[in-house]
């Protein structure tokens, strides 16, 4: 390009002064033209050569393209100031060369252009594909992201209920093996039932650690962590408190109300909005309310924003955490909504309804 408007320069002054290429005209058009190759590094000073050029010799080409990229680049004010001082100095000097004049380039001038405008819409459509294709690398790649992060909930929550059931079922087989050794005689048929029901917990003991015992291979899920159901939501909030975050917390019924995997969820959501909120609003109090129901269990945690700017924890690039957490709440037949509350506040909340009575007989 800027050959092509530095030789078109050069032949429009040239013939325009009939004295051939030796002259002060062709000079400047040369110069003008051949300072285009800077314009990306110096814009202010091509657009000044170009300006005296265009004004004292008439070339008006390399103008053009120093103007053009001075307004692609939104310095539109700088382009109209440029044009205007060009145009007033041709006006006074009237060289050879007039900015009014009508110009003729010769059909080459559109050959080339025509070449140079397929070019460009060539190299743009591949620009456009190749970012098409990015994109949607990137779509597949959360995707993906996502799908693991599922699978990594509903292993934990495997694990959860591993533990929750395998202790249950454990003190059943103990409670019955403590009555069947009774000294005091009982009952034949009471007899034949605790038998029946030492066995049969024995035995679903044994196939829940056959199908789900696996997981608890895994470092994450190691067999010495704390029982989850154990994990206290007071717990998690008091760390928080000691480390300076304002919480007011409003708890509705027992926890024994709900089930052991509604409490799970409780803990896992008060956990996921405290990391959020001090990540993002370290400085904001936080209204904690859950209820334990029934019907449902609720859970609903709010904070206002935060001062910006005000020292956080470190944000770790995961992006996944609600993920899994709308994933635990939804395997529960319940329901998680996150986004802004009223007032410009921020709210996290999830409700999980009861098991009815016609489930827990079908479950049965």
């Amino acid at each position: 390009m800027v050959l092509l408007v530095t030789a078109s320069s050069m032949r429009d002054a040239a013939i325009s002064s009939f004295q051939g290429l030796d002259q002060p005209s062709v000079a400047a058009a040369a110069v003008a033209g051949l300072s285009l190759a800077a314009r990306r590094r110096l814009p202010v000073a091509v657009t000044a050569v170009t300006v005296a050029a265009a004004g004292l010799w008439g070339p008006i080409l390399p103008l053009l393209v120093a103007l053009f990229h001075l307004a692609s680049r939104g310095r539109a004010r700088l382009a109209v100031a440029g044009a205007a001082i060009a145009l007033i100095t041709n006006a006074l000097v009237r060289p050879a060369l007039s900015l009014l004049a009508t110009r003729s380039y010769g059909p080459a001038l559109l050959l080339v252009l025509a070449v140079v405008l397929g070019l460009w819409a060539g190299s743009r459509r591949r620009l456009v594909e190749a970012l098409a294709g990015q994109v949607e690398h990137l779509r597949i790649e959360r995707e993906l992201r996502e799908q693991a992060a599922r699978a990594a909930e509903r292993s934990a929550i495997a694990a959860e209920m591993h533990d929750v059931l395998a202790h249950r079922l454990s003190l059943i087989a103990l409670h019955t093996g403590v009555l069947a050794t009774r000294k005091d005689p009982l009952p034949a048929q009471v007899t034949e039932r605790l038998a029946l029901l030492r066995t049969a917990s024995t035995d679903a003991l044994t196939d829940l650690r056959d199908v789900l015992g696996a997981l608890r291979s895994s470092p994450s899920l190691s067999a010495d962590r704390p029982a989850p159901v154990l994990r206290d939501v007071e717990e998690v909030i008091e760390q928080v408190r000691a480390a300076g975050q304002q919480i007011e917390t409003v708890t509705e019924g027992r926890p024994e109300q709900a089930p052991a995997a509604h409490r799970l969820a409780v803990f896992r959501v008060v956990q996921e909005a405290l990391t959020n909120v001090r990540k993002h609003a370290p400085d904001a109090p936080v209204r904690i309310r859950i209820d334990y129901g029934p019907p449902a269990t609720l859970v609903e945690v709010t904070n206002p924003p935060g001062t910006p700017g005000a020292p956080g924890a470190p944000a770790v690039p995961s992006g996944f955490g609600l993920v899994g957490l709308r994933e635990r709440v939804e395997a529960l037949g319940g329901h998680l909504s996150v986004g802004p509350g009223g007032a410009g506040s921020w709210r996290l909340a999830a409700r999980i309804p009861h098991p009815t009575t016609e489930q827990n007989g079908s479950r049965t």
